[in-house]
């Protein structure tokens, strides 16, 4: 059996039919942060399926601590990847 490198942290970014009219670059914004950052490894990035919270478009999660998000802006994205991932 192989072992299986678990990050410390996963952003999961809603990927259903409203949220994916907002989340490419919200993605971008993530993917260009844990690069920045050099947190490949220790932070992955999700594409989800609907999270059924259309009302509160673009939804973001980060895990483990369960912190969701919703209407999630491109200044919001930065500000909450600085404040859960690099100010933990």
């Amino acid at each position: 059996m192989s072992k299986i490198d678990i990050p410390s942290h996963t952003i999961f970014v809603c990927d259903g039919s409203k949220c994916g009219k907002y989340s490419k670059n919200i993605r971008k914004i993530f993917k260009d942060k844990i690069k920045e950052n050099n947190l490949k490894g220790d932070v992955i990035l999700i594409k989800m399926d609907c999270s059924d919270n259309c009302e509160h478009a673009p939804v973001v999660t980060f895990q483990p601590e369960n912190y969701w998000h919703g209407e999630v802006t491109e200044k919001k994205a930065e500000k909450f990847f600085d404040k859960y991932i690099l100010e933990e």
